[in-house]
């Protein structure tokens, strides 16, 4: 994927992520009953796993509770990674791409410059072979 393309679809990761973060924070709050609270706590807990803070108090009792969490490790990682990329392809300038690059030429093209080529080597040796 390139960078261009990582930037164009940064406006969908945000959103994307932020639903994540909300739906795994309900699921810790409902598989978690003994180490989280309620939802508003589930979710402190999910934002501060997929900013890769870590656990904000106990870790995990449960097995759910450690698959919800050890999901949310790997997805803030992907996600903050992504960003970063995001945000340091906009600092980066990109040179310009050299005029051969970026137009193909035909194989017709080619052949007709060489033509063009030979022609005037022809002339050339021509002339030198008349010179005393």
């Amino acid at each position: 994927m390139s960078m261009r393309e990582v930037r164009r679809r940064l406006p969908f990761v945000i959103p994307l992520a932020a639903i994540v973060v909300l739906l795994a924070g309900g699921a810790l709050a409902a598989i978690e009953t003994d180490t989280v609270d309620g939802y508003g706590e589930g979710v402190w807990w999910a934002v501060s796993l997929a900013s890769t803070v870590g656990f904000s108090g106990e870790s995990p009792q449960t097995a759910g509770g450690r698959i919800v969490s050890g999901f949310l490790m790997i997805f803030g990682f992907a996600t903050l990674s992504l960003i970063t990329a995001a945000v340091a392809s906009l600092l980066v300038v990109e040179e310009d791409v050299p005029e051969l690059e970026v137009a193909p030429v035909s194989e017709r093209e080619v052949l007709e410059e060489l033509q063009r080529v030979r022609t005037r080597l022809e002339s050339l040796e021509a002339r030198l072979a008349r010179r005393p």
